[in-house]
């Protein structure tokens, strides 16, 4: 039975119930990008990018961008939705004029870089200009790219108001404004920046939205600034990747470390392993340990600069570092391939960012592990994330590591 719309909810076109990511997988086999609409200098670029087949959130929203239409898109992570709203906006803006027309909203630097990339990666051969502005970074280069006009800017919300209130950029030509993961740019209390830059940019303009999960908050803030949007949603939401193998491992807080050894013993030489602490120090201290047991291991955290940041995520995206340990920066916006493990050393806070963590593995339809170390203070929240994700998960007890040893 369909449930009636309550007032407070934004006025939405979605005329059939989600698709599983399974039915849509199923719907889409034989799609090419060629049945979407584009032209053929986007079909060459996406050919030239190894792209042959979109994924079921692309198939789904890039023909709806195409039109114009305010879409909210939402899928599990490592579904292909940066792909979903970047396509359409090369598709719109190749051979425009030089001037700022599409503004693409990020919570994190990385996410930044990867909407930027793929931007490049996707508009080779177009003559598509774009700049992220995050940070943590200089403002010469950034300042210089956004009063010469730039067709694209992807920004984190907080060094953007810098620009706007330095009059350093204008919005009068904006033609399409995204927000990708919407709800993490809120949970990071970006709210009045968002506000700000959106009441800066003409009302007319095609809004997207992206996300893999729909709180309350970022349905608010979608009845406020999108027109009439479709919903484009493959899985239920907070879904959990169903590439993905989850074990939970019950462990005494003081044998956490012993028990990550214990099993990064146990992997195969090639894995690449992407370990979740909950602090900034808890993430040094276990990569001061792995480096002196003989491992490969960085960390990737806030107190890091940007140029630090780069240089461990480029070693492990190479190789060269098989084991990165972060705080729940990475868990959004790390687009990297291979990702065999994804190990929750300390249990998330939120239930929802469970998903987000092991999401970073099992991508592009790949299969991965989750481990989860479980010691007695956080039996309670594992509950909650199995409640969310809508399983439970197995428990794995290790001789010497479990609550009675």
């Amino acid at each position: 039975m369909t449930r009636a719309k309550t007032k407070d909810e934004p006025e939405t076109e979605q005329d059939e119930a989600p698709l599983s990511l399974a039915q849509a997988e199923a719907e889409t086999i034989g799609i090419t990008f060629a049945d979407l609409g584009l032209s053929d200098r986007m079909l060459a670029s996406l050919e030239a990018a190894g792209y042959k087949r979109p994924t079921p959130i692309q198939a789904q929203a890039v023909p709806l961008a195409l039109k114009g239409r305010d879409l909210m898109g939402l899928a599990q992570t490592g579904t292909g939705k940066t792909a979903a709203f970047t396509i359409p906006i090369i598709e719109r803006l190749m051979d425009g004029p030089r001037r700022t027309r599409a503004l693409i909203l990020t919570p994190t630097r990385e996410l930044c870089q990867q909407v930027e990339e793929a931007i490049e990666k996707y508009g080779r051969g177009t003559g598509l200009d774009v700049v992220s502005v995050y940070g943590g970074v200089g403002y010469d280069t950034q300042v210089k790219a956004l009063r010469e006009g730039v067709a694209v800017i992807v920004a984190t919300p907080g060094r953007l108001i810098d620009h706007l209130e330095k009059q350093n950029v204008v919005f009068d030509d904006i033609e399409v404004l995204v927000l990708d993961e919407a709800d993490r740019m809120l949970d990071m209390g970006f709210a009045p920046q968002i506000n700000k830059i959106v009441a800066a940019i003409h009302p007319y303009r095609q809004t997207l939205l992206f996300s893999a999960t729909m709180p309350p908050e970022v349905e608010a803030l979608a009845r406020k600034y999108l027109r009439k949007p479709v919903v484009v949603q493959v899985g239920r939401r907070s879904a959990a990747a169903t590439t993905v193998r989850h074990y939970v491992y019950p462990v005494p807080k003081p044998k956490k470390t012993a028990l990550l050894e214990h099993l990064l013993g146990e992997m195969a030489e090639e894995d690449s392993i992407l370990v979740f602490t909950r602090t900034k120090h808890g993430a040094d201290k276990v990569v001061r340990h792995l480096v002196d047991k003989g491992y490969n291991a960085d960390a990737l955290h806030a107190d890091k600069s940007q140029p630090q940041r780069e240089q461990a995520l480029a070693k492990f995206r190479d190789g060269s570092v098989k084991i990165l340990v972060a705080t729940d920066i990475a868990q959004r916006g790390l687009d990297v391939s291979g990702i065999s493990h994804v190990i929750n050393y300390d249990v998330p806070q939120q239930a929802e960012d469970y998903v987000h963590r092991i999401g970073r593995t099992g991508r592009a339809a790949k299969e991965g592990d989750a481990f989860t170390f479980m010691c007695a203070d956080e039996i309670g929240m594992v509950r909650t994330v199995e409640r969310v994700i809508g399983q439970e998960i197995p428990r794995i007890s290790v001789p010497g590591f479990d609550f009675g040893s």
